[in-house]
């Protein structure tokens, strides 16, 4: 097993083993490999993830619980929720947001529970009403900085539905300038112009 988590563009697998998927990252000379747990290790593997001739990181201990707990603690957690969502001709619903194609999601609010969150922030971000959610697609992890604090933010991802003829209001003062629907094959030409967590998120559906 393994959690994944997003520094900028590069991965950082904790795991308990190494699997075909870490596999070909052991090999690549700009990896950072880890395999002893301590308050050190922990720091350093985040310093070095850091560092720009760092692409990836693999820090691996045999128990994945533990080495979550002890690598958590150096975060502030904030937590969120959005959807991958689908008409029903399959096609997926993206927004345009800061130079990227994203998919709608925001943090939880106090009480609220991750369903109704992912719900509430796909319908605030596109104007969408009437948005069914069906079932959990996947949790990421991606890094970033806010003032003194070093944020990771868990979100959790949810398949939603919705009808093709809904009208669209971008919500713009969260940086939202575009919403479309994209077909398989156009949606594989904007791969590139998003963020790796939401390609995880795409595929993993």
């Amino acid at each position: 097993m393994y959690i994944k988590i997003y520094f900028g563009d590069k991965p950082l697998f904790l795991c308990d083993e190494i699997n075909e998927e870490i596999e070909p990252y052991i090999h690549h000379d700009d990896t950072m490999f880890m395999d002893e747990l301590d308050k050190h290790a922990v720091k350093t593997m985040i310093f070095e993830m850091q560092q720009s001739n760092i692409h990836a990181g693999v820090f691996k201990h045999h128990s994945l619980e533990e080495l979550q707990k002890v690598f958590f603690k150096k975060f502030h957690l904030v937590k969120a929720a959005g959807g991958l969502v689908k008409n029903e001709a399959h096609e997926v619903l993206m927004i345009y947001r800061k130079g990227k194609w994203d998919l709608p999601k925001g943090k939880l609010d106090n009480g609220e529970t991750l369903e109704k969150c992912a719900v509430r922030e796909v319908e605030e971000e596109t104007g969408l009403t009437g948005v069914i959610l069906l079932s959990p697609i996947m949790i990421t992890y991606h890094t970033y900085h806010e003032g003194t604090k070093f944020i990771l933010k868990e979100s959790h991802w949810y398949s939603m539905k919705s009808k093709k003829d809904m009208h669209f209001t971008p919500q713009q003062e969260e940086g939202i300038t575009e919403i479309k629907w994209f077909d398989k094959s156009s949606l594989n030409k904007i791969l590139s112009k998003t963020y790796p967590m939401i390609k995880d998120v795409i595929t993993a559906l």
